[in-house]
C-alpha cells in the first residue's frame, strides 16, 4: 500500500508490529497462520515474512513487558529514505515524536497521530 505525499515522496508501509509478553509464542502462531518463518531473530524482536510473497508485507512481534493501557497493541512500520526528512514532513502535520532506536542496520522512530496512535518510520543501514 502506497501513499502519496509530497511530490517524488511516499510512503511504503513495510511492517505491521504486534506488542506481546511472549514474542516466541506469538510466533508460534503467526507463521503458521501465514505460511511464513521468522527472518529475523532479536529475542525481544522478530521479524516474520515476508506476508505474500517475496518483498511482501512483514510482521514484527516485539516483547513488552505489559501492554500499557491507551497505547495501540498493533501499528506499523514504515521504511523511507530519508527517515529525518519524513518524520519532520509528519511532525508538521500534526504527528509527535514519542522516541527513537537504533540497532544493527536499522534506526527508527516511534511517532504517534494526533490520536495518539503510534507508528514507525524506519531507514535501513
Amino acid at each position: 500500500m502506497v501513499w502519496s505525499s509530497l511530490p517524488g515522496m511516499t510512503i511504503d508501509i513495510a511492517m505491521i508490529t504486534i506488542d506481546t509478553a511472549d514474542p516466541r509464542r506469538l510466533a508460534d502462531f503467526w507463521t503458521k497462520a501465514l505460511d511464513t518463518s521468522i527472518q529475523h531473530d532479536w529475542g525481544d524482536f522478530l521479524v516474520l515474512g515476508p506476508i505474500g510473497g517475496d518483498g511482501g508485507l512483514q510482521l514484527g512481534l516485539q516483547r513488552v513487558d505489559d501492554p500499557t493501557p491507551g497505547k495501540n497493541r498493533m501499528h506499523f512500520d514504515s521504511h523511507v529514505e530519508d527517515r529525518a526528512a519524513e518524520v519532520a514532513r509528519l511532525v508538521a502535520l500534526g504527528a509527535t515524536e514519542v522516541a527513537e532506536h537504533t540497532m544493527p542496520g536499522l534506526t527508527w522512530t516511534v511517532l504517534a497521530d494526533p490520536d495518539g496512535n503510534q507508528f514507525c518510520i524506519a531507514q535501513l543501514g
